[in-house]
């Protein structure tokens, strides 16, 4: 029996992405997903850290036909330039929409603090917020919006993009060595 989410919308089930529907073009598929998660604002409706891990555990059974550290690597630097897009959009757009707006989140008053807080965390925040779903959707543009400096966010963003994106498909390619996990992978 299916999962509900992947009952309602069938596309966003790993195994329907990862399995045999994508074929040859699954880790374009998976990176373009990643991209989107990190960049575009609809990243909360996407199954990040499930795809990643799911991408690790299948690439055990080689249905990429490239090398884990391909697959790491592709997956990061989408991740990457997600980060990148989703900084430019909340720096060059964010502002606009906070001065036009002065309600609830959109406020000036919100910038600033946006602003304070990438002072203060800022490697830590831009890192860490990989790892939670919703957050690295918005992180960027937060950034963004904050006008955190540019190079700074670069590096840190690198940096997440990197530990995040391959970390979890590395610990998924992990677990796909236990026998009975890479039986069932195979299938």
């Amino acid at each position: 029996m299916t999962a509900v989410p992947s009952a309602l919308i069938p596309w966003l089930d790993p195994n329907t992405l990862l399995g045999g529907v994508f074929g040859p073009v699954a880790l374009l598929v998976v990176c373009a997903i990643v991209f989107a998660e990190t960049g575009l604002l609809v990243g909360f409706l996407l199954p990040g850290d499930t795809l990643l891990f799911f991408t690790g555990v299948l690439a055990v059974g080689g249905k990429f036909g490239i090398d884990i550290w391909w697959v790491c690597l592709a997956i990061s630097f989408a991740a990457f330039l997600g980060g990148e897009v989703g900084y430019l959009i909340g720096h060059k757009l964010g502002p606009r929409v906070f001065e036009r707006r002065e309600s609830g989140l959109f406020s000036v008053r919100n910038v600033e603090r946006t602003n304070a807080f990438f002072e203060r965390f800022g490697a830590l925040a831009v890192i860490m917020a990989r790892f939670v779903p919703i957050v690295r959707t918005f992180a960027p543009i937060a950034a963004g919006v904050g006008h955190m400096n540019y190079k700074k966010y670069s590096l840190y963003n690198a940096i997440g993009a990197i530990i995040w994106g391959s970390g979890v498909t590395l610990l998924g390619y992990g677990l796909g060595q236990i026998p009975i996990v890479k039986e069932f992978a195979e299938m």
